[in-house]
C-alpha cells in the first residue's frame, strides 16, 4: 500500500468512539424512555386528579417487552427462550393484577388520585427491580431503582412546590419594598452636597 492509499483509507473510517458513544446510547434509549415515560404518567395523574388505568398497563407491556428483549440475544436455544418468555410473562402477570387491585373502587376510596399514580410508579419500580434481579440485567435493575427514587422524589417536589412558591413571594416582596423605599428617598444631587459642605 502506497502512503496515499494509507491516508485515503484513513479519512474514510469513521471515528471509533463516536461509534460506540452512539451504540451505547441507542442501547440504553429504552430504559431512558421506560422512565420517562412513568414519571410522566405520576405527573400527568397529578394534573388530571385521573388515574391513567390503560397507560400504567401499557407501560407495564412495555417494559416486560423490555425485560424479554435485553435477554433475548443471550439466550440460545427454543426451550430457553419459552422459559424467558414464560417467566417474564408470569411476573408482568403479578405486576398487572397488583396494580388492577390498587385500581379497584374499594381501594380508590381511600387514596387520594395523586397518591394511586405514585403506588402505581411504586408497583412498577418494584416489579421492574425484581425482575432485572432475576434476569442478572444491570439495566433493568437500574431503571427499577431509578424509577423507586422518582417516588419520593416526586413527593418532595410537590411538597415543596408551596415553599418555593413562598419564598419566591418573599423575595419579590422584599425586592418591591427596597425599590420603592429607594424611589421615595430624595434625590441628592452633586451641587447640594458641595453646598452642605
Amino acid at each position: 500500500m502506497t502512503e496515499i492509499d494509507v491516508h485515503r483509507n484513513a479519512g474514510t473510517e469513521p471515528p471509533l468512539p463516536q461509534s460506540v458513544t452512539g451504540r451505547f446510547l441507542w442501547q440504553q434509549l429504552p430504559y431512558v424512555v421506560a422512565l420517562v415515560l412513568a414519571i410522566a404518567g405520576v405527573a400527568y395523574t397529578n394534573v388530571s386528579h385521573q388515574p391513567l388505568v390503560g397507560y400504567w398497563e401499557f407501560l407495564a407491556l412495555a417494559i416486560c417487552v423490555v425485560c424479554i428483549m435485553t435477554k433475548w440475544p443471550e439466550t440460545q436455544g427454543r426451550d430457553t427462550r419459552l422459559r424467558l418468555i414464560w417467566t417474564q410473562a408470569l411476573h408482568w402477570i403479578a405486576v398487572l393484577v397488583t396494580m388492577n387491585i390498587m385500581l379497584a373502587s374499594g381501594v380508590q376510596q381511600l387514596l387520594p388520585t395523586p397518591a394511586t399514580g405514585l403506588v402505581l410508579l411504586t408497583l412498577l419500580a418494584l416489579g421492574t427491580f425484581l425482575a432485572g434481579v432475576s434476569l442478572l440485567s444491570l439495566q433493568i435493575s437500574f431503571l427499577g431503582l431509578a424509577m423507586g427514587v422518582a417516588v419520593p422524589a416526586i413527593s418532595w417536589l410537590k411538597q415543596s412546590v408551596f415553599f418555593f412558591l413562598l419564598g419566591a413571594v418573599l423575595l419579590i416582596g422584599l425586592g418591591i419594598t427596597f425599590w420603592l423605599r429607594r424611589d421615595r428617598q430624595p434625590a441628592t444631587s452633586p451641587m447640594n452636597s458641595e453646598m452642605e459642605a
